[in-house]
This record gives C-alpha cells, sequence and structure tokens, in this order.
C-alpha cells in the first residue's frame, strides 16, 4: 500500500470516533472492481475502528479468503459477501449476500457463468465499437480492471485515452448509454434465483442500495422470494429515505443492512456507512 495513504477528510476527523464497533457490509477489492487489495482494505478497516467488514465484490468470493488471513489478530470480523448482479422486472438489481459458504458449488458455478458473461459483452462492445469507427487498440495496454469486472465505464475511459472521445459524457452519449450502438446487454441472474442461491450456500440475501422507484410493495414481493434484509444506508442516500426504509424493514420483518461501496481512494471510505453491532447479529443466518 502506498506509504501512510490518507483516508478522506472525512475518515482523518471521525475514524474512531465514529466507526468504533460497527460494521462495513459493502466493500470492493482488486478481485473485482475495487483499487484496494483485501488486505488494504482490512488495514483501512482496523485503522477505522470497525469491528466487522463485509467484501462484496461483484459476482466474486476470491477476496474474502485473503480478507480473512489479512485480518488475523486485528480484532476484524470479515463477513463472507458477494455483489451478484440479477434481474427484477426487467431492471437491473444488486443483491447482496452475506454469511455464504464461499465453496459452495451452486453458487460458485453461477457466479463463474455472470462473470465468464462481462468478458464476452466487453469483447461484444469493442467490436461494436470498431463497426461504429472507434477502433481501440488493446495491444500493450494494461487494462483499468480485470477482465471479469470490465465494462462500459471502462470502456469509455479508454476511448478517451486513446482520443477517440473527448470525454467519457460524449463516450456515452455517442456510443455506450442504454439502447447505444456499442452497448450490448449484461448477463443477469433472475433475483429468484440469486436469492435462492445465496440462501442455499447457508447465507442471508440484502437489497443493494434500492433505487427510489423501490417502494413498499417492491420489497414485500423480494421478501416473499426469500430476501432478508434491504441495505438503509449507503453513499448519496438521503436521511428521510434511510428512516422511510427502516420503517418498511421493520414492518416486513426484514433485517437492515449499510455500507460504504468503497471502490478505492477517493470513492466513499471505508466505514463512511454502516450498521451496529447488534443490527449486524440480527443479520445473521439463524
Amino acid at each position: 500500500m502506498p506509504a501512510r495513504q490518507p483516508f478522506t477528510a472525512l475518515c482523518q476527523l471521525a475514524a474512531r470516533s465514529r466507526f468504533a464497533g460497527r460494521a462495513d457490509l459493502h466493500l470492493h477489492t482488486t478481485h473485482s472492481d475495487g483499487a484496494y487489495s483485501p488486505a488494504q482494505l482490512i488495514e483501512l478497516a482496523s485503522r477505522a475502528g470497525l469491528a466487522a467488514v463485509a467484501v462484496t465484490d461483484h459476482d466474486a468470493v476470491g477476496g474474502v479468503a485473503l480478507a480473512r488471513l489479512a485480518a488475523v489478530g486485528s480484532g476484524v470480523e470479515v463477513v463472507s459477501g458477494v455483489e451478484i448482479t440479477a434481474e427484477f422486472h426487467g431492471r437491473e438489481l444488486h443483491l447482496l449476500g452475506y454469511f455464504f459458504r464461499t465453496d459452495d458449488g451452486p453458487l460458485k458455478t453461477a457466479l463463474e457463468k455472470v462473470r465468464q458473461g462481462r468478458v464476452e459483452r466487453f469483447q461484444e462492445m469493442v467490436e461494436r465499437l470498431r463497426a461504429c469507427g472507434a477502433s481501440l487498440d488493446l495491444r500493450g495496454v494494461p487494462p483499468p480492471a480485470g477482465p471479469e469486472s470490465l465494462g462500459r465505464p471502462h470502456l469509455a475511459a479508454m476511448l478517451v485515452q486513446q482520443g477517440l472521445a473527448g470525454s467519457v459524457r460524449e463516450a456515452f452519449a455517442r456510443w455506450l448509454h442504454d439502447g447505444g450502438r456499442a452497448a450490448a446487454p449484461k448477463l443477469r441472474l433472475p433475483v429468484g434465483e440469486a436469492v435462492a442461491l445465496v440462501r442455499g450456500a447457508g447465507g442471508v440475501a440484502a437489497y443493494a442500495h434500492p433505487p427510489y422507484h423501490c417502494t413498499l410493495e417492491t420489497l414485500t414481493e423480494l421478501r416473499d422470494l426469500g430476501m432478508a434484509a434491504v441495505e438503509v444506508d449507503h453513499p448519496g442516500i438521503k436521511a428521510s429515505r434511510g428512516r422511510q426504509l427502516r420503517t418498511w424493514a421493520a414492518r416486513l420483518g426484514l433485517a437492515v443492512s449499510a455500507g460504504s461501496d468503497c471502490h478505492g481512494p477517493g470513492k466513499h471510505a471505508v466505514g463512511a456507512c454502516t450498521v451496529s453491532t447488534e443490527e449486524l447479529d440480527i443479520l445473521r443466518p439463524k
């Protein structure tokens, strides 16, 4: 890790007083699209005084074991986690899985399928860009993320770097927006299947950063599919919305989750959004 790389100003001012004894349950590492290695993530969590973290890489669980190894002697509990790319009523939905067995065969097979679909999607979008006259030169260019994590934002950044677009916004506007000439559909698991896989591996499933069009009826339907929790605090959410989600969760008998969704330096500090250890215990499988 770079020498004494600082937290954001928020972490520098309030780390141990605000985060001590709490749990950040939404964190990414270099095993998907995060900038921190699992060991770096644990170091930051320990310095913040967190009691627990969940490593929730996109459709990947390889970072969990390494985080647990790094956490030995730190006092930080590492919860097995994953953020699954799912679909619900034709829309993308991100489902958080917690406390599952990382060696569960059906879950591992399904996640591998999603990751392979992401690789194929990226290759297809490169070909579509070429057909649009925007040929990327990938020779000798280090990818901005692992091949299984590459997506439209990475393509847009590469287009800018190679002078094929003036900005990321322009790249999306011209080619990569939803329905754009170079955009390709993403492989997504039906949410009911994703929930069943997490539960089959001994875990619990939670709705990650539910959008504002999520209603009580939405949560009721997801609960009836087996979802056990909802994320009530994450970067950008309004306090009033968080209170509303907590009220709905209590009404439906759902546990609550929260997390910083940290992807690296300057992208929401580790510990910025948390639950208490009491709330973490309620979330644990019974």
